[in-house]
């Protein structure tokens, strides 16, 4: 999937590509966005666009709403913290805070920040980007890369470390890590039997992936220990090719579908894909797990019975432009456009190709209470650290967190090779410190296959991939009643 771009990849690279705020779709066929007015700082613009978009919230309802936002400006993210411990839903009534504003802002936002519905998501992770979106002229701005992220992403990373006196191998996977006595690294072993030693060793191995290699002295410490409230949620990319061009999809849209949660043309949207003729949609089908609020295993179903489930969903959102396809049941239902019933639409696009990308464990479930469970990058191993969304930083699961976890992780290497004492200590819960020290020793599971799904990435699945799965994630190949 091509990425969209935080402020912070920008920063490393360069422009990439631009855009403008994303907008979110309102009904069938409808959308509205946050519109900013030039020249007005933050959080003076964000607020002013609330105000001004009129299909949303009503006034009353917006005066309604921002009594309980305030203590996240005065107080900052001492209270974004505090309330990890309630859901969105959990919050909005504890403030008495109107039940639309679920419908109306909280279900799109939910599904585009951790793929799970606003009844199981913490609120510290609304409230941290609400507090960027106001605190940050450029907070709500999204970007895509230009191209595909072999040449686009991960060429430049391979070139600077390469330019650096760095190696990077590919097709080479762990087999496991061993330690000295004092319980240090002494050499990572890959699959191939080759050894890696270094003087320090940093993982941004998904929360996932690391638990299953984590060495059996390391399992009984509560910094290792406490990884076990934490996992990742399942989602699931669509690449769809029309033979049309959709012109109400011009950029990022944030969607209340009960299906879909994002989504964009890239036709439009991304130069190596542009195309004035014919659309390429990229859509996050979510929440697709019981985890994140779904009644239904998406993952464990077929990508026939996705793709149906997505066209007819298309089909209903915009009404006025996807055909009406024999092939697709859901396409054939009956349809209705501000308010009035439509004809059948045989003339509209028509799908020609797509793929299905599941990503069985992806960012970690940011469920209520599971904050103060994310690991520092400062590890109590000597020549050891962590980096990846899943650990504390304040930034969500996402992109703009991995990177600064990843500048963390470096902070805490660089302190140790000049003898200074690595920042970054966190405070570790007291029933995980007395749970470590009478559990029992676990060896590592490892990691077992070579495709991307086996190290905690997506791919496009056959009955190999499946196998590979259910060797190491039966679970998410349960079919729900």
């Amino acid at each position: 999937m091509t990425w969209v771009v935080s402020f912070s990849m920008l920063r490393l690279f360069g422009p990439r590509s631009t855009g403008d705020a994303p907008r979110r779709q309102e009904l069938p066929g409808e959308f509205t966005t946050f519109d900013f007015i030039p020249g007005i700082p933050a959080p003076f613009n964000f607020g002013l666009a609330i105000l001004l978009n009129q299909k949303m919230l009503t006034l009353g309802e917006k005066l309604q709403t921002a009594p309980p936002l305030l203590p996240m400006l005065v107080e900052g993210q001492e209270f974004i913290d505090a309330q990890d411990e309630l859901s969105v839903l959990d919050f909005m009534r504890k403030y008495g805070m109107p039940e639309r504003i679920n419908e109306e802002v909280f279900i799109s936002m939910a599904k585009a920040l951790d793929f799970i519905d606003p009844d199981k998501l913490s609120m510290t992770v609304v409230l941290t980007a609400m507090n960027r979106f106001l605190n940050e002229d450029n907070g709500l701005q999204m970007a895509f890369l230009d191209g595909n992220q072999p040449d686009r992403l991960c060429a430049p990373m391979v070139e600077s470390i390469e330019r650096n006196g760095g190696k990077v191998f590919c097709e080479k996977p762990m087999e496991r890590i061993e330690l000295n006595e004092d319980g240090s690294i002494k050499k990572v072993v890959l699959r191939g039997g080759e050894e890696v030693v270094a003087d320090e060793y940093v993982s941004a191995l998904p929360v996932d992936v690391l638990k299953r290699v984590v060495p059996e002295k390391w399992s009984t410490m509560p910094y290792f220990k406490q990884l076990d409230e934490l996992e990742g949620i399942p989602v699931i990319n669509l690449h769809m090719w029309f033979d049309k061009k959709l012109t109400t999809i011009d950029h990022l849209c944030f969607s209340r579908s009960p299906l879909l949660s994002v989504y964009a043309d890239m036709s439009t949207t991304c130069k190596e894909y542009a195309d004035d003729d014919k659309s390429m949609l990229e859509l996050v089908f979510a929440p697709c797990s019981p985890i994140a609020g779904g009644d239904t295993n998406w993952i464990a179903k077929s990508d026939e019975d996705i793709i149906q489930a997505t066209m007819g969903e298309l089909a209903r959102l915009f009404p006025t432009e996807i055909a009406s396809d024999p092939r697709y049941e859901g396409t054939m239902k009956p349809r209705t456009f501000e308010g009035g019933a439509l004809p059948e639409l045989p003339d509209g696009a028509k799908l020609r190709k797509s793929a299905v990308v599941r990503v069985p464990r992806s960012v970690y479930a940011a469920i209520p209470g599971r904050n103060k469970y994310r690991p520092s990058q400062k590890s109590p191993i000597d020549n050891f650290s962590l980096c990846g969304c899943f650990t504390s930083q304040k930034f969500l699961g996402s992109m703009e967190g991995a990177i600064l976890a990843g500048k963390l992780a470096a902070e805490v290497v660089a302190a140790r090779a000049v003898g200074a004492d690595a920042p970054g200590d966190k405070v570790i819960q007291q029933h995980v410190i007395d749970e470590a020290a009478t559990a029992s020793p676990k060896k590592p599971v490892g990691c077992k296959g070579r495709t991307a799904v086996a190290f905690g990435g997506g791919y496009t699945f056959d009955q190999a991939i499946k196998r590979e799965l259910e060797g190491q994630d039966a679970v998410q190949l349960t079919p729900l009643n």
